[in-house]
């Protein structure tokens, strides 16, 4: 049988088992070793299995996930999160959609901390999901909002998936973390109007609540924001200065956040940190782990001849490259139903890179780019991880299908940021165009 029908094979093998429920990881293991071992034989394929795994782990690239993983977990113990909600909800909650509102942006400042989708869902779902849904809110607006706003931790760095990018593409790290800065905001601005305008469409959706508070009391609240405000500054400036590595960055943010989680539980006591460790060693196993296996699965492919047959398929199109990257987003949002995103750019980006590569598009815009697109897939159904980190931390007030029917407005927000990449570039090249 030939290289490329083995490879179509392994295609189908794999979604078929992804369908029927078979862990996303295993199923990338399996048909991937399977399929190496049917083309180069199993001792081929087992000294194949021991590069990959040897070449992926020893990599000091990869150092930086398990310290900004462990920056996210310290900055949930330091209550950072609550700190943001509080005062921007002070200044935005007498809003239309005002708490929502408060969400969105209360998440984009605690995710550029934590640099945790999954993370900021939880911590917002306990925080901001009870108030709204006291205060009337509708539960489909209420909990999608905070699904979505879960996704902007992997926009604005520090975060773990870009840096993945970075690694499988061996593209800049330091330039790719800079460069979600401005898309980051401007996504999180019209997440905020998707909001209002939701909102000023039908005002039974999100009831105004006055709370009256003093400027006295706001102006005062700031000073809740302050020693988060105070991390993201140091990330970001020290990689946009060059005063440190992405590596450096993970390593400074994690003391950084560990020295407020101290402050704020009065002592290592409290900040728990056998358990703060062991949640990021947990949590970075996983990553590393799905990581081994869809680069042992992108490998079978390799070999196989169809990422080639499918790359030559998309570059040899005789139609104009934005056909090719419509084709390309199609393709995410199918996959993103399906499988993590670590996963999904492990496969993908062996296939996807080179094409818009060939195409002339700039490595770093894809970067930011096919970020977004993986993290809008990771709110759609049927997999939508942060619609089912919501639900399972709402404590039985909200279904997962009042999840996926608020989402809408917001992936629609999604796709006009998308645009927004596509007919200007700059918004994410500026930054790394004119870092030191």
């Amino acid at each position: 049988m030939a290289g490329l029908e083995i490879g179509m094979i392994g295609v189908a093998a794999l979604f078929t088992a992804i369908l029927l429920g078979v862990n996303v990881m295993v199923a990338l293991g399996a048909v991937g070793a399977l399929g190496l071992a049917s083309i180069v034989g199993v001792h081929g394929a087992t000294a194949m299995l021991s590069t990959v795994f040897f070449d992926t782990t020893h990599s000091f690239h990869f150092s930086v996930i398990p310290l900004f993983l462990l920056m996210g977990f310290f900055a949930m113990r330091a209550g950072l999160g609550e700190d943001m909600f509080e005062a921007t909800s002070k200044w935005l909650g007498n809003l239309k959609g005002g708490l929502a509102i408060s969400t969105t942006i209360g998440a984009a400042a605690f995710g550029a901390a934590s640099g945790s989708s999954v993370g900021t869902a939880t911590v917002f779902t306990k925080l901001a999901l009870p108030q709204m849904l006291d205060r009337g809110y509708d539960k489909r607006l209420a909990s999608a909002s905070i699904a979505i706003a879960g996704t902007l931790a992997v926009m604005i760095p520090p975060s773990a998936l870009v840096v993945v990018y970075g690694i499988l593409t061996d593209s800049s790290i330091g330039g790719l973390l800079i460069a979600g800065v401005i898309p980051g905001v401007m996504f999180a601005t019209i997440l905020c109007l998707a909001t209002y305008l939701t909102v000023l469409r039908n005002p039974a959706l999100a009831p105004v609540v006055k709370a009256n508070y003093s400027l006295r009391e706001k102006v005062y609240s700031l000073r809740l924001a302050g020693p988060l405000l105070l991390v993201i500054v140091c990330i970001i400036s020290g990689l946009y200065l060059g005063i440190f590595t992405p590596t450096e960055a993970g390593g400074i943010g994690a003391a950084l956040t560990l020295s407020l989680a101290v402050i704020r539980q009065r002592g290592l006591k409290g900040v728990k940190l056998n358990e703060t460790l062991l949640d990021t060693i947990r949590t970075s196993a996983m990553i590393f782990a799905i990581i081994i296996c869809a680069l042992v699965f992108s490998k079978f492919l390799a070999l196989s001849g169809v990422a080639n047959a499918l790359g030559g398929f998309l570059t040899d199109l005789d139609v104009n490259r934005w056909v090719v990257v419509g084709i390309i987003v199609v393709i995410y949002l199918l996959l993103g139903m399906m499988m993590d995103a670590p996963a999904l750019l492990a496969i993908t980006l062996p296939i996807t890179h080179p094409v818009m590569m060939k195409l002339g598009f700039d490595p770093i815009w894809f970067g930011v780019f096919v970020v977004l697109l993986v993290e809008i897939g990771a709110v759609t159904p049927p997999v939508g991880i942060n619609c089912f980190v919501v639900q399972a931390s709402s404590e039985g007030r909200v279904k997962l299908e009042d999840v996926f029917r608020g989402l809408v407005p917001y992936v629609l927000a999604g796709f006009v940021m998308l645009l927004l990449l596509c007919l200007f570039p700059q918004i994410a090249l500026f930054l790394p165009q004119t870092m030191k």
